[in-house]
């Protein structure tokens, strides 16, 4: 069965995560906490740090489960 991508926005930024591809490391749940939440829905809260830090985090998934990009006209600081 094929699941598809979750996708989370704010104004700055698009996070998709793809539960197939994920090899469940929680490297992103570990190190970003606040974004990554294991036991609340939704998972991923855009709110919870900096957009450079969650693009940090997300270029640190092992499996590319999780990918981003910048919203169209929105600089990052």
């Amino acid at each position: 069965m094929k699941t598809t991508a979750n996708v989370f926005s704010n104004d700055e930024i698009t996070v998709t995560y793809q539960p197939c591809v994920c090899v469940n490391a929680e490297r992103c749940a570990r190190e970003l906490s606040n974004v990554f939440r294991q036991s609340i829905i939704p998972w991923i809260d855009l709110d919870g740090a900096s957009t450079k830090k969650i693009i940090k985090q997300v270029n640190k998934c092992p499996s590319g489960a999780l990918k981003y990009h910048i919203n169209s006209n929105k600089e990052v600081a």
